[in-house]
């Protein structure tokens, strides 16, 4: 690891050294404020120092983090698709995402966390504007959030245990768009190939002390493979009041309402004649979920003391859930939830030396009963097979401490301890009824050493735990209570050790005309993983169990330059060797039992090499027109499907491309933008069913297909 470093380290040292040994750094640039201006439309490029975030928990200067961390503007993402997260966060170093079907089911794996998910996203915790999308046990669905609602995405990259719940991979923040500087009424219209069409309006108004943010979308989807049509509504408020003596109130509401059908995973000679096709399986159970879910949150904030030094933020939340679910059978799932949210920030000195303090807590408490009907083609039958009632509960007490040394050093140190309970009733049998509780401290120390006012140097160290997820906790036949127990008894939660080591930082001079900007960062982290949670495949039914150990090294690597003021360009690599180091288990095929190793075997459905890359061309075409092209393009190496290394999805090369005309005619706004996505038609694996006994494993990515968008506002 040490001779990573060492290069790593001095190719970083000669570009600062040598590339830019002219450049000059402003060391007074105000924060920006809502009614900055850029010098082309909406595409300055914030010197790095100068963005700040959230999902830490305070308001905090990237510069400042001692970890890796990530702001996308909505500039970033202007004139794309924009369906999926997959296509926001394709140029992002140490995330890697898979999408099966579209926005429903996009894995989101960081560091190998969340890559075990065979449906939803784990180990990232998914927050919209700070408040948990993910559910207490952890398992997450983005259906509620709408893309065209957005202001800005913020990626905590590595391990955020100490700050959430169930986070070992880090967290995902979608902040709402309330940096708007007047008000307005937008429609937005996109069509495209496989009878894609989504419309939606987007409303913000304001007055001299509140503003008031909504959007409507809808989507409708023919769907690349048979059986895989989907459509959704969905429904984005906010409401921001600005109260008297520094203080603000907001209320935030979601709902959406859709159906997907789901096409099911194919075996690798299903996938070779026709990747295209739907599972015979999922086509005959005409397999597909029915969402129907909203939230609504109340938010105070404060700040107050006579230097404004302390502040404080309460957020309460409610939730109400209503799922179909077809598969083997047709399940009622109903889910009522409440949370809440508390916050305290006191900004003093300590004798010479600035320190903060953060100390918070968090609770969510989620109830609802599940029935289970038999299933005929697709609709629910009169037999119930099964009803229980689950109950998941989470509190959390977490704190913060970053103290600055001076100008140049601090020391943080984050700490949680979380505390999660799942029960289960058989409402048909009560002698089959259980509870599982888990707690862990978690506990976070890390440095940070400025060379310069914009660059800096980290290192952390770290533990991260990661409780099952309710759908993980399901009881096999052979378990140690041979599936007597609605719950698994032998599934543990997985704990990791962590180590990273990075840089990051933003050069920049006004004496160059080309190659005038430069962002990087860098970072090599090792994690020791215990009782690592992977999925497996009993009678064709998915189950979890504890492998025994992982070891995980990886580099991260990124980089966004300007060439010069119409040509950017953005790349992320990552390299992931992650491994098991001591896994011994039990195959289970038709009742036999036989004991196994997969002692130094590559953890399934990660990519050795990951490679991304964006080519971004703006110009001014006149005062009013602004046009423009960008390219992408991705590498993904090839992946294990199973954890026995027997078979694996090959490597793929993506190439897509968008591009449009801004155009702005006194107080309207046009957006006019198409794209071709996957240019070279090329066939690929883009999800990966994990450890399926079956042998299905493999879901095709979206051949070529073309969108096209029009888009109008109004500013009042």
């Amino acid at each position: 690891m040490k001779t990573y470093f060492h290069i790593l380290f001095l190719l970083l040292f000669l570009i600062v050294s040598f590339n830019f040994s002219n450049a000059q750094v402003d060391t007074n640039v105000a924060l920006p404020t809502m009614d900055t201006k850029e010098q082309f439309g909406d595409t300055t490029h914030y010197i790095l120092e100068e963005v700040i975030i959230t999902a830490t928990r305070t308001l905090q200067k990237i510069i400042d983090i001692p970890y890796p961390v990530e702001r996308i503007s909505k500039v970033d993402i202007l004139g794309g698709k924009n369906v999926g997260i997959n296509e926001m966060l394709s140029t992002q170093p140490g995330v890697f995402t898979q999408s099966r079907y579209g926005n429903h089911d996009v894995r989101i794996s960081i560091r190998g966390f969340g890559s075990r998910s065979n449906s939803g996203i784990r180990g990232v915790r998914i927050l919209l504007d700070d408040i948990p999308e993910s559910e207490p046990d952890g398992q997450t669905r983005i259906e509620a959030i709408d893309y065209n609602h957005l202001g800005s995405i913020e990626i905590v990259r590595g391990n955020a245990s100490s700050l959430y719940t169930n986070s070992p991979g880090g967290v995902v923040n979608f902040k709402s768009d309330l940096d708007f500087s007047s008000s307005f009424l937008s429609n937005h219209n996109l069509f495209g190939s496989y009878d894609f069409r989504q419309n939606g309006l987007k409303l913000g108004t304001m007055s001299e002390d509140s503003k008031f943010l909504t959007t409507y979308s809808y989507r409708n989807y023919g769907g690349y493979r048979q059986h895989s049509q989907e459509y959704i509504n969905i429904l984005n408020s906010v409401y921001k009041a600005y109260l008297q003596q520094n203080s603000s109130l907001g209320v935030y509401l979601n709902y959406v309402n859709s159906l997907i059908k789901l096409p099911g995973s194919l075996t690798q000679n299903e996938y070779g004649l026709d990747p295209m096709q739907a599972s015979p399986k999922d086509l005959s159970r005409d397999s597909k979920r029915i969402t129907r879910k909203g939230r609504l949150a109340v938010r105070y904030e404060k700040i107050f003391g006579s230097k404004a030094n302390n502040e404080i933020s309460f957020t309460g939340y409610g939730t109400i859930k209503d799922f179909d679910r077809t598969a083997k059978t047709y399940r009622l799932i109903t889910r009522y939830g409440i949370g809440g949210t508390f916050i305290y920030t006191n900004r003093m000195p300590i004798s010479k030396f600035m320190n903060e303090l953060t100390v918070g807590t968090d609770m969510y408490y989620q109830t609802g009963p599940i029935s289970e009907f038999n299933n005929i083609n697709g609709r629910k039958g009169d037999n119930l097979l099964k009803q229980t009632d689950e109950t998941i509960s989470n509190i959390g007490i977490f704190l913060s401490d970053q103290f600055k040394f001076n100008s140049k050093v601090s020391l943080l140190f984050t700490g949680r301890y979380d505390w999660i309970k799942f029960d289960a009733k058989d409402l048909l049998f009560e002698v089959r009824n259980a509870n599982r509780s888990f707690g862990k401290i978690t506990p976070k120390l890390a440095i940070n050493y400025k060379f310069r006012p914009n660059i800096a140097a980290y290192a952390s160290v770290g533990m991260g735990f990661d409780s099952p997820a309710f759908n993980e906790m399901g009881n096999y036949p052979y378990s140690s209570d041979t599936g007597r127990g609605l719950l698994n008894p032998d599934l543990q939660p997985q704990k990791s050790y962590n180590f990273e080591i990075g840089i990051k930082g933003n050069i920049s001079t006004n004496k160059r005309i080309y190659i005038n900007n430069l962002t990087f960062e860098a970072s090599i982290f090792n994690l020791i993983i215990s009782d690592e949670i992977v999925p497996f495949v009993v009678d064709n039914e998915v189950y979890y169990r504890n492998a025994a150990k992982s070891n995980r090294f990886g580099i991260e690597l990124g980089g966004k330059l300007n060439i010069n003021k119409y040509l950017k360009f953005n790349i992320a690599y990552t390299l992931s060797l992650f491994k098991y180091i001591d896994y011994d288990l039990k195959i289970i095929t038709a009742g036999a039992v036989r004991d196994t190793s997969y002692k130094d075997n590559w953890e399934p459905s990660i990519p050795k090499h990951l490679f991304s890359s964006d080519l971004i061309f703006e110009y001014p075409i006149s005062e009013h027109i602004k046009g423009f092209i960008r390219g992408n393009c991705q590498f993904v190496d090839k992946m294990y499907t199973n954890d026995a290394n027997s078979a694996s999805a090959p490597d793929y090369f993506l190439l897509n491309a968008f591009g449009g005309l801004q155009i702005n005619v006194d107080r309207f706004e046009f957006l006019i933008n198409g794209g071709l996505n996957n240019i070279f038609n090329k066939k690929y694996v883009a999800y990966i069913n994990i450890n399926d006994l079956d042998g299905r494993y493999y879901e095709a990515g979206a051949p070529r297909s073309f969108y096209a968008g029009f888009n109008i506002a109004y500013r009042f």
